[in-house]
Order: C-alpha cells, then structure tokens, then sequence
C-alpha cells in the first residue's frame, strides 16, 4: 500500500484545516456559527475522530457594500466601510456568545442619532476613528471578542454596486439595486479596479477548503468575486470548492432561478468555473412556511442535478432547512458535511467518488 499523502493525511485528521469561508449577510454569520464549533484549540497537530476533521485557521472574507441601515448611514456620516456584515462575522465567531455578542448586537431603540444604530457598528466606527484603519479596527474587535477566526473586508476601498437590468438600464447601490423590480444581468463595482487585503489572498492559497455562500447572490456572493484577484486565487488554490446553495429565492435578486442558475451567475461574474461541489438542501419547506415566502413570490431552490452535473460540480444533498419563522440552514449540519467532505475528497476532487 502506498504510503498516505500529506494532503491527504491533512484531510482525514493529522493537520487541522485551513479554511476560508466567502460571503456576507445573515448566511455567512450562519455558516461560521456552525464552523466555529470545529475550530481546533491551537493550530498545532491534533488527532480527530474519523470523518471529523478539526479546523486549524478559519478566515472569513466578508462582502463591504451595503449602503443601507445603520451601516449606510455611518458609511455616509463618517466615510467608512459599511460594518454590519462584519459585526454579525465578529459575533459569529466570539467565543462569549452570551453578554459580550448580545451587546454587539444590540440595536438602540430611541435617541437623536442613536436611533437604529446597533452598538457594534458604533464599536467599529470608533475604533476605526482612532487607529484609521478599518481592517485594523476589524481584527482589534476581533481580539476583543475573542473570535476563533479571522475576519477580512472583502477590500479596504470604498465600492458601491452597479447594476445591469435585463432592460437595459442600470441602477447604482445595493438598496436601490435590491428594490428594484427588474431582473439582475449584471453586476460590476465602482470603482472596477479595487484590491483585496494581501492576507486574504494568502488565507485563499494556502486553504484547503474554501465555501462560497449562502447568502444574496447579487449582494452577499457576487461582489467578492468582483474584487481584483479573488477570483482567479480561488480558481488557482489547490482547496475543495464548494458552494452553498441558498434554500429559497430571493424578491429581487434570484426569483425563478434554479440552484445551476446560481451556479452559473457565479461562474459568469467570476469569470471562470470556481466549484468541485454544491451543497444542496433537499428537505422541504413547511406549506406554512411557503406560503408565507410566496407573498413575495420566492420558493424552494429547484435543484436542477443534471444541469448542475454538466457545469462540473458535484451536488452533494442533505437536510439544511432549519425552520423559525424564515428558512435557516441548519448550521450544524451544514459545518459537518463541509468537513467529511474535504475529509474524503482525493486530491484529484474526482466528485463521481463521493457521490451522496
């Protein structure tokens, strides 16, 4: 018998793993809550359980272009990046979530000023004020927290989202883009020409996982794509890539499109084909629950396999739905399954060998 490779003995528990989750929105908080749960105690040798693979460094790279609550309204009162999305990373990964992420969390109800902000948007903005650098004010949030992972903006630039309607016409930031009642074509950032966080390229190179979503896939997935040198670091990386379906469309962004359509936007915007597998929820939604999301036309993502198959990607099918009121992933569920599949993915990423 051939003596095991080191990547191999990498994936199936030796060496915990690196692993670098892109996204934004509730869906990346959602999947680092689930992900947390495997990070290793240090990031040296650690023997784990068959099939369960520790996480030795998790980086998340979060989208940074909302313009439109309590972060637009900073971004536009103290020129900075938009902190929401982080704040939900930070708190995703804190190791307290109990005073210290409910405090993040917090939303002032009243107050000249105060009103609608959360406190940890007001955090960021000050420490952002004081070291004038919000990626820096990111990670010193991040010490404070005591986050098991690392969290990068996407980029440190200023960006706003451009759209291309179906229509021809072109609708410029993420709330007006996300209100408007055409379909999306395309998508750009302006400026075009922006730059990821050196660390961030990093992360993705030497990772041997890297997620894609859940998330918006015009406003959460698809700007991160955009950024100069994400994608084509993601396409060189020697990792598993995998993309986590969303489990409902979405008003104004996805309605009517299939889980190879999102695939297919991705690939499209990343100018090349990025993903060994797709995570695809295949329990189904509640009447209750889908009539509710039928108010605004969405529903289930049709999982369209064979169209999946002809884009190169692997559907790999579980119970992700988690119901409270909305459809959640069950974040659990979601976390082991990226696990046992780096685990047992061959260094090839032959996806007909793992088939579920």
């Amino acid at each position: 018998m051939e003596p095991e490779s080191p990547e191999r003995a990498k994936r199936t528990g030796g060496v915990p793993l690196r692993l670098v989750a892109i996204g934004g929105g509730t869906g990346l908080s959602t999947l680092l809550k689930g992900l947390k749960r495997y990070v290793a105690a240090s990031a040296g040798p650690r023997v784990a359980l068959p099939g369960e693979p520790a996480i030795g460094e998790l980086s998340a790279v979060v989208t940074v272009s909302d313009d439109g609550g309590s972060s637009g309204r900073l971004r536009k009162e103290l020129n900075m990046l938009p902190p929401g999305d982080i704040r939900n990373c930070v708190v995703a990964l804190s190791e307290d979530e109990a005073l210290l992420s409910r405090l993040f969390q917090h939303r002032f109800q009243k107050g000249s000023g105060l009103e609608g902000h959360s406190f940890g948007n007001l955090f960021l903005a000050a420490l952002t004020s004081i070291t004038g650098d919000f990626a820096e004010a990111v990670r010193l949030s991040s010490e404070i927290l005591t986050t098991r992972g690392h969290i990068f903006p996407a980029t440190t630039s200023s960006i706003e989202l451009e759209a291309l309607m179906q229509d021809g016409s072109r609708v410029r930031g993420e709330t007006k883009i996300t209100a408007s009642k055409e379909r999306i074509k395309e998508l750009v950032l302006v400026p075009p020409d922006v730059e990821p966080m050196p660390q961030t390229l990093d992360a993705i190179a030497n990772a041997d996982l890297i997620t894609i979503g859940p998330g918006s896939l015009f406003t959460s997935l698809i700007p991160n794509l955009l950024v100069q040198g994400i994608s084509q670091a993601i396409v060189n990386s020697s990792a598993v890539k995998v993309y986590v379906c969303n489990l409902m469309t979405q008003a104004n962004e996805s309605l009517g499109l299939t889980a190879a359509d999102h695939i297919r936007a991705l690939y499209d915007h990343a100018h090349a084909n990025i993903f060994d597998y797709a995570l695809i929820n295949r329990k189904p939604v509640s009447d209750e629950l889908k009539a509710k999301y039928a108010l605004e036309g969405a529903t289930q993502i049709v999982a369209d396999l064979e169209a999946i198959e002809e884009l190169g990607v692997c559907p790999v099918l579980g119970d992700y739905l988690e119901e409270a009121g909305v459809a959640r992933h069950a974040t659990d569920h979601v976390a082991r399954d990226l696990l046992q599949l780096v685990a047992r993915a061959p260094a090839t990423h032959d996806a007909s060998t793992i088939r579920r």
